[in-house]
């Protein structure tokens, strides 16, 4: 019997993740842990967040004697990893925006970087763009109001292409050619924001990178079969959206519970 894989976000962004890595390993069995009740993350203090990401990773990955955790949220990534590693004996992975390779693809030295206030603020984010761009101009863009239209797109409910606009109003003033999607809820909205950005904008996720890690850190995923493994949900509100619900038995998951945050 093989552990299964938890991978953790605030809400329905790190399914991105998620589908990256069940492609690359399908056989695996995966536990989805979405803090729903404190979503969006971009907003919380930092040792709010810390505090409640820690406690539910925690809980969870010992309950179901996970192999590895994935924090599928750059604005958790950010700040959780070191106290999840100082408690688990297990692999962590965190999601860090695609700032290199968007530095290497850009055709004009011009990128920009669209997160959420949290990952944009931080030293972290600053320090990956001084080490990987040093050499391109690059534009900050936050947004949480992004990842509320993927949560309600995720439920059923149709894009409001207006206020799309208006968000990716000042990416479209700019030269540039490369935009770094710096929040896994993010590339749950590729179709729209590439009708909207026109082709001349590439969209960069780090979907497929977390993938290949996930695949290097497990030695025994050549024994694991290509039959699809089983796919388990939990959210901290104690009921989610019908039309969420609906969505996800349609992704494959089998089951989803309450997990209650810490008091």
């Amino acid at each position: 019997m093989f552990r299964p894989i938890l991978v953790f976000d605030s809400g329905i962004g790190g399914l991105s993740v998620l589908s990256e890595i069940r492609s690359l390993l399908p056989g695996r069995d995966y536990v989805y842990l979405f803090d729903n009740a404190r979503l969006p993350y971009g907003e919380l203090q930092d040792e709010v967040l810390i505090s409640g990401c820690v406690d539910l990773v925690v809980r969870l990955a010992r309950q179901i004697d996970a192999a590895l955790v994935v924090i599928a949220c750059n604005t958790a990534s950010t700040l959780v990893l070191p106290a999840l590693r100082a408690q688990l004996s297990i692999p962590v992975v965190g999601v860090v925006p695609a700032i290199k390779p968007a530095a290497q693809l850009s055709r004009v030295g011009e990128i920009g970087l669209l997160a959420t206030p949290g990952t944009i603020k931080r030293d972290y984010t600053r320090q990956l763009i001084e080490d990987f761009a040093g050499d391109s101009q690059v534009h900050l863009f936050a947004s949480s109001e992004l990842v509320l239209l993927a949560e309600r797109k995720m439920a059923g409910d149709p894009v409001n292409n207006e206020d799309l606009m208006k968000i990716l109003a000042p990416i479209k003033q700019t030269g540039l050619d490369v935009l770094v999607l710096g929040c896994t809820h993010f590339p749950m909205l590729k179709q729209e924001m590439r009708e909207c950005l026109g082709d001349k904008v590439s969209l960069l996720d780090s979907g497929k990178a977390i993938a290949r890690r996930v695949d290097s850190l497990l030695p025994d995923n050549s024994m694991v079969t290509e039959k699809m493994g089983l796919l388990l949900g939990y959210h901290t509100t104690a009921n989610i959206e019908p039309g969420l619900c609906e969505r996800l038995e349609l992704l494959g998951f089998s089951k989803l519970s309450y997990f209650p945050p810490a008091e």
